[in-house]
C-alpha cells in the first residue's frame, strides 16, 4: 500500500458573508515499472496542480520540479491569476532550458490543475492545461473530465476519426501536442466555475487514467467523502492495476455555507 496522505482544510470568508471550506489532500507515486518519478505536484491554497516530466529520466524530474517550483514561488508572493502563472512559467521555461541536463528537444512537462480566486465578490474556481494530464469534476453526482487533453489522440478524436474507446492503448497515445519545456512558453487552457457546495475535484497524471476508468475515479470518491482517503484509494488502485507509470492525484472538497441560515449555497457552471 502506498503512503498515506494528509488532508488540510482551509476557510475563506466571502464578502456576501457566505464562507467556503477547501479540503484537500495529494500524493504521488512511482509506480511499479517505472525507475524514477517524473510526477510532481503542488498543494498550496489557492493553486493546486500535477506535472508530469518527459524526456528523460533527469530532464523530466527537472522540467516538473521546475515548473512546479516557479508556481511555488508565485503562490508566495500572494495573488494566483493567469498572468502570474504565465509569468511563472516563463520562468519555468528559462530555468529548464538553462540546466546542463535538458538539452533534449523534448524534455518538458504538462501541467493541469485548479485556482480558487474571487472576482468581485463572487468565489470561482479556474482549471488551467498543458498536455494530457487531467481535472475531473464530481457534481451533483456526475463525474466530468472539465480540461481536453493536447494529445495527438484527443485531436483524432475530436475530427471524427478515432472513438474514445479506440484511442484505449492506441500506439500514439502517450504523444501530446502541448507541453511546457525548453521550446515552448504557450499559456494554458483556462476554464472557469463557480464554486458549489459538495464539488469534488480530481487531478491527475494520465498514471491514474491509465489504469482507472473515468467510473473508477467515481467509484472511489463515492467510497470515500474525504479528500485523503479518496486518494489514498485511487493510488492504490492504481498500483493494483499495473502502475505502468508514475501515478499523482489530488482530490479537492468544497462546502460552501450559506450566511443566512448556515445552509450549503449552490451556483450553476460558467464557462469562458
Amino acid at each position: 500500500m502506498s503512503q498515506g496522505s494528509t488532508a488540510q482544510t482551509r476557510e475563506v470568508a466571502l464578502a456576501s458573508g457566505d464562507s467556503v471550506v477547501l479540503s484537500w489532500a495529494g500524493a504521488t507515486d512511482t509506480g511499479r515499472r517505472r525507475e524514477s518519478n517524473q510526477d510532481s505536484l503542488l498543494t498550496a491554497f489557492p493553486l493546486f496542480v500535477v506535472a508530469d516530466g518527459m524526456g528523460g529520466h533527469a530532464g523530466g524530474e527537472i522540467a516538473s520540479q521546475r515548473t512546479v517550483a516557479r508556481l511555488a514561488e508565485a503562490v508566495g508572493a500572494g495573488e494566483i491569476s493567469a498572468e502570474t502563472i504565465e509569468t511563472a512559467l516563463v520562468a519555468a521555461v528559462e530555468d529548464i532550458s538553462a540546466h546542463p541536463d535538458t538539452t533534449d528537444d523534448g524534455t518538458g512537462t504538462t501541467l493541469t490543475g485548479v485556482y480558487f480566486t474571487v472576482v468581485d465578490g463572487e468565489a470561482q474556481w479556474v482549471t488551467l492545461n498543458i498536455g494530457d494530464s487531467r481535472v475531473y469534476l464530481l457534481r451533483d453526482g456526475v463525474l466530468s473530465q472539465v480540461t481536453t487533453d493536447h494529445s495527438v489522440v484527443q485531436e483524432l478524436i475530436a475530427a471524427g476519426r478515432l472513438s474514445p474507446e479506440e484511442a484505449e492503448g492506441h500506439p500514439y497515445s502517450n504523444v501530446i501536442t502541448r507541453a511546457v519545456g525548453v521550446s515552448e512558453a504557450l499559456p494554458p487552457d483556462y476554464r472557469e466555475f463557480a464554486v458549489q457546495d459538495g464539488d469534488r475535484f480530481v487531478i491527475c497524471s494520465d498514471g491514474l487514467t491509465k489504469e482507472l476508468t473515468d467510473y473508477g475515479i467515481q467509484h472511489f470518491l463515492g467510497l470515500h467523502p474525504t479528500p485523503d482517503a479518496a486518494v489514498d484509494a485511487m493510488l492504490d488502485a492504481a498500483l493494483e492495476n499495473g502502475g505502468r507509470d508514475n501515478v499523482t492525484v489530488i482530490v479537492v472538497d468544497v462546502r460552501r455555507i450559506s450566511a443566512d441560515a448556515g445552509s450549503p449555497r449552490t451556483a450553476p457552471i460558467t464557462t469562458e
